[in-house]
Formats: structure tokens, C-alpha cells, sequence
């Protein structure tokens, strides 16, 4: 198996899964608010107040106003968390007589935002709506960050659990607010709409926000598997996806916006959202909304051509909204049409908020870094505390961050394929299976004076390993064990090409796991299969790795709890750092793995297990001396310049 025949299947799987067990009535709302629940926590969220007034101040600032016939435009923005300030244009019609409806008009990857997408609120303002159009981050009037792995190498986004979809539904969830604090605002008649990005945000806010009661995502539809196995995902934003902690797709988001009105549109030649998958997010939905009884309230319109509006989906949509937001029944060939004549643009320079330039302070360009804390070192006093700290972590980290670890392992199969006797010592490779469809390999090496069954070490390969690299590593440990060398996925013969590694690392962040975690699985098997042996003593069994593959080793040594030794050469300092943007370099995040510990901590919680680093030690982990030595162990915390100093 190939590394993207695995993760197309796994995304199949999941895509297959979706809404498993929420057709039946009673089981979606028995289970539906721990689901939206997840969906927060997946999108960054999880400490939104529920209540809009525990929310900090929106402070919204109007800087100037367009009077036009039949509406005005109120150029504003307000601030969704402290500093964090979000330009805008509100169209409000003249002469409303009673509140009317308000729509939020999220925007695509354009590079003029609102200049771009300005005939859409002015249509809805025009059919009676109050129409607030909101920039994104990345490409308002202050150019944010969504492209951190797509573009910045900023890899360690996926360790802190932050997708920039979380903060886009942040902002809309505030423009939400801000549409309910005016006046002209019926706060009971919400919607939402966009195309492209906005699409995507169309989904999320409708998902995340009950206050919404009509939502029309554009161009912004697809299953994982299509994305993954169609490889339209090398097409996409970030801000595309949530951290998939609980291997949800699509049709799981959409179940959490059931039975409010839901309008499909989608163009039939999509390159990155593909008519099939689109297709099949709706027919899933359908069965949910029927048996909700609410068939009438979910809806598909497809049109001709590439990524983008047509005439039929805009239609649609303004009748879609007349329909469930002001009870009106006007047909789509009598709706309207937007209006894209030159003379009816307004400039970019008359819909600029900020005509004076961007404010002082603004989180725009950090708020990838200040929406979430990452973890400090843990607060050990004693023996008792670092067991019950270790317990705890092990749980969280089995659940939030390799959660995607089958549930069943299946049979390990560790095989010898064949003996060989070199000098005065011999051995035998080996196989056996981490997981359905792969088959590893490993090398076991021990010396013919050895006494049987013998003390262990495990070394790991590392990505671009060759076989003597291995061999040395392993080599260079002097004790009389045994000698086992392990090849993880991507390293040996399933090693995959550079050029791929770019794909792999979003591809499987998407499908919920990393390229460490797996390796991490792989690890522990491979432990395992170790200590099946007769030659192995599996009570006394090392796991030694060095650079990006250390990371792997602590977390894995976390996990088992069996070892007898840790053995880290030149491990990396830290997961709260990026890599490069083409994705070759260390691979060492880890799903939300920033949010409860680090690589020190995980270190320092494996005491008293003997820990050995060779070579130059990093500062970063002098917690984990320290706390070795403040538990009476400072001796089983060793630091040798060449692994053949080291003796157990």
C-alpha cells in the first residue's frame, strides 16, 4: 500500500461513515449538542460565550456612509475579540418601516473583497434585506494569514489545533451580533451566504450559529474523499477545513444546520469541488432532512460551467431568502438579478473603511498566535501528581490528538522472512502490520555470545535514511542487546518522494491524523512486535531515534509506559515551530498536541524512566532535567556526547 492509497481510503471511510446514527430523529437531538460542541472545539472555539452578551464589546465604528437610491452603505467595522478589528460595508434600504431581515454576505479569496461581491448586498437591500458584507482576514483592508501550510510553511498550526476557518467563523459569528445590536435588524431573521471561501464560511456559520435560519453556500461543497482522492484539496485555502479531531466530514457540519433552510449551489464543472461530491453531500443531507421532516428546506441548484455564480444560483438564492426570511413566494424568473454594469460599482477608494490606513494594534497579522494558548510545563510537586498528570495527558492525547489510531488493532503478524548470520552475530528481518494494508519491516541483529532472550533497543529510521545510516545508528550502541532496526511509514521501502510530502501533510491533517502521528502507531507496533520474540527480553526493551523522528519516539514512550529506556539524539526543540513551505523538513506536528503539552513536558512526565540525549542537549528540555532531579531521580536524566558511551 502506498501512502496515498492509505489516506484515500481512510478519507473514504470517513466520507462513508458521515452521519452514522443521526438519520433517526431521536438520536439527532439526543446527540446534537455535544456534536456542535465538538464542531466549536474542532474549530478553535470551544470558549465562545454561548450568550452574546458574556462577549467582549464589538465597539463597531462607522467611518463614513454612502447615500444611493433606495439604500445607504455604512462603511464599519468592529472588533470580534479585543483589537482584532473587521472591516465591513452595511447596505441598509431606506424607508424600512418595520425591522427587516438581515443576511451576512461572507466573502471568497478575492483580493478585493467587498468591491468584488458589492452587487450581492445591494441586490438583498434592494429585495428589503439588511445586508452586512465582511471581510476575511487574509484578504480584507489588513492582510492576515490564511495560507500558514498552504503557503508559509507554518506546519505547527496543526499542533496548535488553529485553523483560520475558526476565526472567520469567529467574525462572522460577531457580525451576527452586530446585525442584532441595530435597530433596522428583525433579530429572529438571520441568514447567509457567499461563494467560494464564503461558501465554505456559509457552511461553518450556519453550523456553528443557530441563530442563522437560511444559509446558501456557493462553490464551497465536497466530501473529504473527494478531496483527497481528486486531490482538489492542493486547490484550497486553510480556511477550508477544521482540525478533524473526531473524523467528521462534510455532511456531519451540514447535520448540525438540520432542519433550517439549506440551499445547495454549485457549478457542474467545479475543478475544485466536484459535481459527485457535491451530489453525494446532498443526497446524505436529504435522507437527514427527511427524516426531520423537513424535505422542503434543503434544496440543490446546479448550473453550467466552471467555479463561479450564474444567473440560476443567484436567483435562486434571492428567492430562497425572500421565501423563508420574509415569507414572500416570488418565482426565480421574477426575483431580479444583480447588477454588474460599470456604473453601478462603487470604487474601491468610496467602500474603504480605513480611509486613513489601518488602525495602530491591529491582531490581524498574529491572531493565528493569540487565539490559542499552547501548553506550559505541567504542575509536578511530587511522585503522586506526575503519575496522575501522566495518567490524565495519556487519555487527552489517545482522544484528541491519535484519535484516528484504529479502534480494533488489528492482528501485529510479526513474522521472520528470513535468517543470516554475519561474524559473530546473527539475526533475521522481519514483518508485521500496524494497521490494515500495510505491511512493515525490521531488522533484528544479536551477537552469538548473547544470552537469550536478550535486552532490546529499537531504533527508528529516519526519512532518508539509507541502510547504512541505520546500521550505524544502531550500531553505535555498545551494550550486549539487541539490536532492532524499525522502518515507519515513509521511511525504507515505503518512503515517498519530497515532492509529495507538500500534499501529505494537509491531506492528512484533513483526514484527522499527521504523518508523526502514524508514525507514532507504527512505533508502538513495532514495539510490539518486538517483544513477541523469543530472543527479546520484553520486559527490557529501548526505543532509541534521532532528529525529527525523537519527537515520534517521546510520544511513543509516552504511550507504551513499557520501556526501559528512552534514547534521543539532536531531538527538536519544540512543535510550536513551523517548517518549510514546500513541506520537506521535520514533519513532527501532531493534531492539537500544543494545547496539552510539548515535547520537554512529554519528557519530563517520563520520569523515572532513564533518558538518555546524545550529543548537545537543547535548553528547552531543562524542565525535564529539573524535574528529574527535584523528583530523586537526577541520574536516570543522562547526557552522553556519543550513543557508544552509553551503557544501561
Amino acid at each position: 500500500m502506498t501512502i496515498r492509497d492509505y489516506l484515500c481510503r481512510e478519507a473514504r471511510r470517513i466520507s462513508d461513515e458521515t452521519l452514522s446514527g443521526l438519520t433517526d430523529p431521536a438520536v439527532w437531538k439526543r446527540l446534537i449538542s455535544e456534536r456542535r460542541r465538538q464542531y466549536m472545539e474542532m474549530m478553535g472555539l470551544s470558549e465562545v460565550p454561548a450568550d452574546r452578551s458574556d462577549r467582549p464589546p464589538l465597539n463597531p465604528r462607522v467611518t463614513g456612509t454612502l447615500e444611493r437610491e433606495g439604500y445607504r452603505v455604512e462603511k464599519l467595522y468592529y472588533e470580534s475579540l479585543p483589537e482584532l478589528y473587521v472591516t465591513a460595508n452595511l447596505y441598509v434600504p431606506t424607508d424600512l418601516k418595520e425591522p427587516a431581515p438581515g443576511v451576512i454576505y461572507v466573502c471568497g479569496h478575492s483580493a478585493t473583497q467587498k468591491v468584488r461581491y458589492q452587487p450581492f448586498p445591494r441586490r438583498f437591500a434592494q429585495l428589503g434585506f439588511v445586508a452586512l458584507i465582511v471581510e476575511t482576514v487574509q484578504l480584507g483592508e489588513v492582510r492576515g494569514y490564511h495560507h500558514g501550510c498552504y503557503r508559509e510553511g507554518w506546519w505547527h498550526w496543526y499542533s496548535r489545533g488553529y485553523t483560520p476557518a475558526g476565526i472567520e467563523l469567529l467574525n462572522g459569528i460577531r457580525g451576527l451580533d452586530l446585525l442584532q445590536e441595530r435597530p433596522e435588524v428583525d433579530p429572529e431573521r438571520l441568514g447567509v451566504t457567499g461563494i467560494s471561501g464564503g461558501g465554505a464560511m456559509s457552511w461553518w456559520l450556519a453550523a456553528g450559529d443557530e441563530r442563522i435560519k437560511c444559509a446558501a453556500p456557493v462553490c464551497g461543497t465536497a466530501t473529504l474523499a473527494s478531496h483527497i482522492i481528486d486531490r482538489t484539496i492542493d486547490g484550497h485555502c486553510d480556511c477550508m477545513w477544521w482540525i478533524n479531531t473526531y473524523l467528521w466530514d462534510l455532511p456531519d457540519v451540514g447535520a448540525l444546520i438540520a432542519p433550517r433552510p439549506l440551499m445547495i449551489a454549485s457549478a457542474d464543472r467545479d475543478g475544485i469541488f466536484t459535481i459527485a461530491s457535491i451530489r453525494e453531500v446532498h443526497a446524505r443531507l436529504k435522507r437527514l432532512y427527511d427524516a426531520l421532516g423537513a424535505s422542503d428546506s434543503i434544496a440543490l441548484v446546479e448550473t453550467p460551467g466552471p467555479h463561479s455564480y450564474h444567473e440560476r444560483s443567484r436567483t435562486a438564492i434571492f428567492s430562497w431568502f425572500l421565501h423563508h426570511l420574509q415569507g414572500k413566494n416570488v418565482p426565480t424568473d421574477q426575483v431580479g438579478d444583480i447588477d454588474e454594469s460599470e456604473e453601478a460599482q462603487e470604487s474601491e477608494d468610496d467602500l474603504r473603511v480605513f480611509v486613513n490606513g489601518p488602525l495602530k494594534h491591529d491582531r490581524t497579522l498574529t491572531i493565528h498566535d493569540d487565539l490559542r494558548d499552547v501548553a506550559g510545563p505541567p504542575e509536578i510537586a511530587d511522585r503522586e501528581a506526575l503519575v496522575r498528570t501522566r495518567h490524565e495527558l495519556v487519555a487527552t492525547l489517545r482522544a484528541k490528538t491519535f484519535r484516528a489510531f484504529p479502534a480494533k488493532p488489528v492482528d501485529i503478524d510479526a513474522r521472520v522472512a528470513f535468517e543470516f548470520q554475519s561474524g559473530n552475530s546473527h539475526g533475521y528481518r522481519f514483518g508485521f502490520t500496524p494497521e490494515e494494508g500495510w505491511r512493515l519491516h525490521g531488522r533484528l541483529t544479536i551477537g552469538d555470545d548473547v544470552k537469550k532472550p536478550a535486552p532490546a533497543v529499537v531504533s527508528l529510521w529516519s526519512p532518508g535514511d539509507s541502510r547504512s545510516d541505520a546500521r550505524s545508528f544502531a550500531g553505535r550502541v555498545r551494550a550486549p542487546w539487541a539490536k532492532i532496526e524499525i522502518e515507519p511509514r515513509g521511511t525504507g521501502e515505503t518512503s515517498w518522494g519530497q515532492e509529495l510530502q507538500w500534499h501529505l501533510r494537509r491531506a492528512a491533517a484533513w483526514a484527522g491524523r499527521t504523518i508523526a502521528g502514524m508514525r507514532v502507531h507504527d512505533t508502538l507496533r513495532a514495539l510490539e512486535a518486538a517483544r513477541s520474540f523469543s530472543d527479546v527480553d520484553g520486559e527490557r526493551v529501548a526505543l532509541a531515534a534521532r532528529g525529527e523522528m525523537a519527537a515520534v519516539a517521546l510520544y511513543a514512550a509516552l504511550l507504551d509506559g513499557k520501556l526501559a529506556a528512552l534514547i534521543l539524539e539532536s531531538p527538536p526543540a519544540t512543535q510550536n515551530e513551523g517548517s518549510n513551505p514546500d513541506g520537506s523538513g521535520p514533519a513532527i506536528e501532531m493534531l492539537n498536541c500544543l494545547r496539552f503539552t510539548d515535547l520537554p513536558y512529554v519528557a519530563g512526565l517520563l520520569c523515572p524512566l532513564e533518558i538518555v540525549f546524545v550529543g548537545e542537549r537543547l535548553e528547552s528540555y531543562d524542565w525535564a532535567k529539573e524535574l528529574y532531579a527535584r523528583l530523586g531521580v537526577p541520574a536516570k536524566f543522562r547526557e552522553v556526547a556519543d550513543l557508544r558511551e552509553w551503557r544501561p
